[in-house]
C-alpha cells in the first residue's frame, strides 16, 4: 500500500469554495500577464512565494501553506465538478460514490463514540454523502453554525422519553427482523445515534456561543467564518472530517468586485483557523484542505468576469504533516495551461488519504459488486510531506 504506516493527520477540515474559485486572483497570480487584470501579487512569509493581494492574512501564514497550482480536469460544470472533487469519480446515473469523509470513517471509525464523526457546514445540498456505504457514514448537515445542531433536546421528562423510545423499539422490532434492508437498518441506527447524541456531554462542541467575543470576531462575522470556528471546536472534540463551504465564486460578471469580497471572508477565517489550531497544538494532526471544483478563464469576458475553466486551477493544504512554504506544479505565464507536475482531483483525494494513513489500494465493493477504492486512480503528492 502507498499509505504510510504512521499517519500524522487524524482529522480533516475541508474548506470548499463552491462555484469555481479564480486561480489567477487567489493562489496563482501572474504579475505582468495580460490575463491577470487588476489583481496584484504580494509576498508571503515563505521565500519567493507570492499570492493575491486579496489574501493578506494568509500571506502571513505562507510558511504553513503548500499550494498546488497544477490542478486540471475535463469537468467544467458545477455539479459534476463538485462531485468529482469530492469523490474522485465522475458522476453516474446508476451509482452514488462516497465522499472522503465517508471513506475515512469506513476505514478508521470514530474518535468520539457519541458525536457524529462526519459533518458538513453550509452548502450540503450537492454533497455526495455516504454514497453506496451505509447511511451511518454520511455527514450530518448544519446550515447555520451559530445555531449549531438543531432539535437535540427532548421536550419530555426522561422517564416518559425512555418509555416512548422503548415502545417504539418494541413496535418496530418484528418489522426490522422481517425486512433486513439497508434503508430499514439506516432508519433504526439513526434513532440510536440521535439518542446517544442527545445524552452526550460533548454536545456543547456544537455551541460556538461558548467562545469568547474576541475569538468569534477573529474568524469573521459571517457563516463561513463562524463555520470554521465550529469546525475547530468539532475536531477538538474528536470529529474526524468537517467540511465548511463558501459559495459565491461563480464570477461570470464583475469578477474583480466579487472575488475580493469572497477572498476577505476566506482570508480572515482560514487565517484564524490556522492560528487557533497552532496555538492549541492541533495543527500537526489536522489537515486543512482549500479547494474548488475548477478555476476561472484567464481571459476576462465582456462582463468583466471570468468563466468556467477546468483546464488549470489551484488548491492548498496546511497542517496534518504537510511541509509548508512551497508550491507544487506550475501553469504557464498566463495561467492558461499546466506545464509542470499535473494533478487531478483524484490525486488531491489520494493526498488527503495518504495524510490520514488510509489504505488507498484497498478495494471495497458496492452493493452491485463493483470494485472501488478511496481515491479511484489518484496518486498522492508525497513530496508535500517531506
Amino acid at each position: 500500500s502507498r499509505a504510510r504506516k504512521v499517519a500524522s493527520a487524524k482529522r480533516v477540515i475541508y474548506l470548499y469554495m463552491a462555484g469555481g474559485m479564480s486561480h489567477l486572483d487567489t493562489l496563482d497570480v501572474k504579475p505582468g500577464a495580460e490575463t491577470q487584470g487588476p489583481t496584484k501579487a504580494i509576498s508571503t512569509t515563505a521565500d519567493g512565494m507570492q499570492i493575491s493581494e486579496h489574501l493578506p492574512r494568509l500571506a502571513r501564514h505562507g510558511k504553513h501553506l503548500a499550494i498546488v497550482n497544477s490542478l486540471h480536469s475535463r469537468t467544467g460544470a458545477h455539479q459534476q465538478g463538485n462531485y468529482l472533487m469530492h469523490t474522485s469519480y465522475e458522476m453516474r446515473g446508476t451509482i452514488q460514490h462516497p465522499a472522503m469523509g465517508a471513506w475515512l470513517l469506513k476505514f478508521q471509525g470514530k474518535d468520539n463514540p457519541t458525536l457524529p464523526a462526519n459533518v458538513v457546514i453550509g452548502g450540503g445540498s450537492r454533497h455526495p454523502g455516504a454514497g453506496f456505504f451505509e447511511s451511518s457514514f454520511a455527514p450530518v448537515a448544519i446550515g447555520n453554525p451559530s445555531r449549531g445542531l438543531q432539535n437535540v433536546e427532548a421536550y419530555l421528562e426522561q422517564d416518559d422519553f425512555q418509555y416512548r423510545l422503548g415502545l417504539s423499539e418494541k413496535l418496530g422490532r418484528s418489522f426490522q427482523e422481517h425486512y433486513q434492508k439497508k434503508s430499514v437498518r439506516a432508519y433504526a441506527s439513526a434513532y440510536d445515534d440521535a439518542v446517544k447524541l442527545m445524552q452526550s456531554p460533548d454536545l456543547e462542541a456544537f455551541d460556538i456561543s461558548r467562545e469568547s467575543e474576541k475569538t468569534r470576531e477573529a474568524y469573521g462575522d459571517d457563516r463561513f467564518g463562524q463555520g470554521c470556528l465550529l469546525a475547530r471546536r468539532l475536531v477538538e472534540s474528536g470529529v474526524r472530517f468537517v467540511e465548511v463551504s463558501l459559495g459565491g465564486w461563480d464570477t461570470h460578471q464583475a469578477n474583480f468586485v466579487k472575488v475580493p469580497q469572497r477572498c476577505d471572508i476566506l482570508d480572515r477565517a482560514m487565517s484564524a483557523l490556522i492560528t487557533d489550531l497552532e496555538l492549541r497544538g492541533l495543527l500537526d494532526e489536522t489537515l486543512i484542505v482549500l479547494t474548488s471544483e475548477f478555476g476561472r478563464t484567464p481571459k476576462v469576458n465582456q462582463n468583466v468576469g471570468r468563466d468556467h475553466y477546468p483546464k488549470a486551477f489551484s488548491c492548498a493544504f496546511a497542517g496534518g504533516g504537510i511541509v509548508g512554504g512551497r508550491r507544487w506544479g506550475k501553469t504557464d505565464e498566463n495561467g492558461e495551461k499546466v506545464v509542470e507536475n499535473p494533478v487531478t482531483p483524484p490525486d488531491i483525494n489520494a493526498t488527503i488519504g495518504y495524510a490520514l494513513g488510509l489504505p488507498l489500494d484497498q478495494v471495497l465493493y458496492s452493493p452491485s459488486k463493483r470494485p472501488f477504492t478511496a481515491a479511484h486512480k489518484g496518486q498522492p503528492i508525497v513530496d508535500l510531506f517531506a
